[in-house]
């Protein structure tokens, strides 16, 4: 295949005619392909199907006797506090068992620590003159707007194949003790699919901060969304900062919204027992208990750890060959041409490609003309500004593999002629 950047502009436009003819054939199909979000199929959500006729309506009781259709407990049933401790790779005394939106449990700490501060702190966030963030990207618009909600200054790290720029990231801890946190999708990262290596655990958790109150926001959402038999390793951070002397620093979130239920599965949060007991004071406050059924019924479904990881080789069968499609499309249309580059993940639930500067935006809104909708570009960075407009994430999970082909075989028209209009200026 051709190098784009080689061409002389004769052969560029002869190209250029042709795609154009391929993208006007899209157009007339009208076709409505929705590619935006990392939403689960309905295939992936009958998996669970099972767990809502799990136990008879006489087994409502936890193992220590807790009516589950009652008030109380505040962090959990016994049972679902050792599953999902095991699941996070900490102890039952770590976690707290929360609804079904770990970014809810996110939304919730920041405010918190805005109002009343975290563990650590000598004043609440809110009275100091600015709060900052380390944000990686490309990396979860949704994290950012969090920031950008409570007017959280963020900074952009690089994210690179072993995780973020630590040079970067030491550098400004050090010397800012306004930065207090810094957001980390640690493992299949969205979207680009990496995990964090050993040795960037370890700099994280041992990194000298001007703030005494610096806190990793820890968003292991995809520790067990392995796509094939390869099985990545994350190294534990609570472990890590605890050996380091810094326990308080990570607060570690989880869920199961894409391993049962998108709306309706269970969210966590793990730390530091300093940590976790800050936390149970201020949610005291919030709620009498989260859904103990929903617990329970996790809990009899999965039964333990192993079952999860049963489970999840169920949804990796539905998602390999969507991911694949991607793969094959995009080296199809786009390897060897010099005016793309893209991921391809072992987890997770994205792709991230990038296209030659200045042309992701264009390529996005040219492939909603053609009738195929994607992420927004810019969407992977804070404030939604992708510095140099190449970042587009792609979201192969609710189309079907035959849509994909058809979504992606357009992004890929547009890719080259939008790189080819940017080579002849």
């Amino acid at each position: 295949m051709a190098d784009f950047t080689t061409l002389g502009a004769k052969e560029l436009q002869g190209l250029k005619a042709e795609l154009e003819k391929r993208y006007s054939a899209f157009q007339s199909r009208n076709l409505s392909l929705d590619m935006t979000r990392g939403k689960p199929s309905s295939q992936q959500l009958d998996l669970s199907l099972g767990m809502l006729d799990c136990f008879t309506k006489e087994q409502f009781k936890a193992n220590d006797g807790t009516d589950c259709r009652n008030y109380g407990i505040l962090d959990g049933i016994p049972e679902a506090k050792k599953l999902f401790a095991e699941y996070l790779e900490v102890t039952p005394d770590d976690i707290i068992i929360g609804g079904n939106s770990s970014l809810q449990l996110m939304y919730d700490t920041i405010i918190s620590a805005m109002v009343h501060g975290v563990v650590d702190s000598d004043v609440p966030w809110g009275k100091l003159p600015k709060v900052k963030f380390l944000c990686p990207t490309p990396g979860y618009d949704r994290h950012f707007a969090v920031c950008e909600s409570m007017q959280i200054e963020m900074i952009n790290i690089e994210l690179g194949d072993n995780g973020p720029d630590m040079d970067t990231i030491e550098k400004l801890v050090e010397g800012d003790d306004l930065i207090k946190g810094m957001w980390c999708v640690p493992k299949y990262s969205n979207p680009t699919g990496i995990t964090y290596s050993n040795d960037t655990v370890d700099r994280l958790a041992k990194m000298r901060t001007k703030a005494k109150d610096f806190k990793l926001f820890w968003d292991n959402a995809y520790t067990v969304h392995h796509l094939t038999d390869k099985r990545i390793e994350l190294k534990n951070i609570l472990t890590a900062c605890t050996e380091a002397g810094n326990s308080e620093r990570p607060l570690i979130f989880g869920s199961t919204s894409k391993i049962s239920f998108a709306g309706a599965g269970i969210a966590m949060i793990a730390g530091s027992k300093n940590n976790i007991d800050f936390r149970k004071k201020h949610i005291f406050f919030q709620t009498i208990g989260s859904d103990k059924l929903n617990q329970l019924r996790h809990v009899k479904f999965f039964k333990d750890l192993q079952g999860i990881e049963n489970h999840m080789k169920k949804h990796a069968a539905l998602l390999k060959p969507k991911f694949d499609a991607v793969q094959d499309v995009l080296n199809k249309e786009l390897a060897g041409k010099n005016i793309a580059s893209w991921s391809n993940p072992d987890g997770g639930y994205f792709v991230s490609l990038d296209t030659m500067d200045n042309c992701a935006k264009a390529v996005v809104d040219m492939a909603a003309n053609g009738g195929t909708k994607l992420t927004p570009a810019g969407a992977t960075f804070p404030y939604g500004k992708d510095p140099r407009d190449r970042n587009i994430r792609i979201s192969p999970s609710l189309p079907s593999v035959e849509d994909i082909k058809l979504a992606m075989e357009l992004v890929g028209i547009c890719v080259q002629l939008m790189s080819i209009s940017k080579l002849m200026k």
